[in-house]
Parts: structure tokens; C-alpha cells; sequence
């Protein structure tokens, strides 16, 4: 299953010389994923509250590719390689309005109780909705 999600580059993601700061891939990410969550019917604070769990980063690698810049209209791709009882494997990539790829991520999200941050399983009606649009 692969999600897209547009992000426009603003003055804040870039350094002084316009082009975007490193760590901003991981925000433009960040906010991919939890959009492919929302398209699914979940919302996180939801999840905190009703089924007591969060989801966090556990690991990534990121290869930077090409520089974005200032207002440039970029496309975050997010597809999930694998599910485990307590993790997901995304593979994301970031494109400009070429579609060029500018940056590539494998990002290992776990699935932790908030008050512990030990692993949990992932609840069944996440799975059973990624079965769904499978």
C-alpha cells in the first residue's frame, strides 16, 4: 500500500542558503505518515486516549539524494514493507514536481504503551483496515 502526501518547502525549512535543512525530511515524513493514519480513520490523540498506545520512531536510515529549496512542491511517498505484531516498515520517499528523488528513508515505527514505552501489540482494527486497503 503506498500513500502520497504533498508538502511545500517555507522559509523555515531551509538554512541560509535556501536550501532545506536535513532534519526537515524527517518532519515532511513525519507528517506522511500520520495523513496515511488519518486516511485510515485513525487519529493519534485518539489512539492515546482509546486504545492506549502511540506510535514511535524505533529506527530509520535516510539517504539524501538531491537538495530541495525554498518553495519547491514536493511529494512524500509512504509504502509499507512489512507489519509485525508491534512495528511497521515504511519505505519513504521524497520527490520534487520532476519527479526526481530527492531522499529515501526506511523508518521502523513501533507500536508502545505511552506510560511504559514498551512495545504493544498493534491494535486488531489498525490491522484488520490495512488488510482492508491491501
Amino acid at each position: 500500500m503506498e500513500f502520497t502526501w504533498p508538502v511545500r518547502v517555507y522559509y523555515e525549512d531551509t538554512d541560509a542558503g535556501g536550501v532545506v535543512y536535513h532534519t526537515c525530511y524527517l518532519k515532511f515524513m513525519e507528517r506522511a505518515r500520520t495523513e496515511w493514519l488519518r486516511s485510515l480513520g485513525f487519529e493519534q490523540d485518539e489512539l492515546i486516549e482509546k486504545q492506549n498506545i502511540v506510535f514511535a520512531v524505533r529506527s530509520l536510515s535516510i539517504n539524501y539524494i538531491k537538495p530541495a529549496r525554498f518553495n519547491d512542491q514536493l511529494e512524500v511517498e509512504s509504502e509499507i514493507v512489512k507489519i509485525n505484531k508491534a512495528s511497521i516498515l515504511f519505505d519513504q520517499a521524497i520527490h520534487n514536481m520532476n519527479n526526481e528523488k530527492i531522499c529515501r528513508a526506511e523508518v521502523r515505527i513501533a507500536c508502545v504503551n505511552p506510560a511504559s514505552m514498551k512495545p504493544a501489540a498493534i491494535p486488531e482494527s489498525i490491522l484488520l483496515e490495512l488488510d482492508h486497503v491491501n
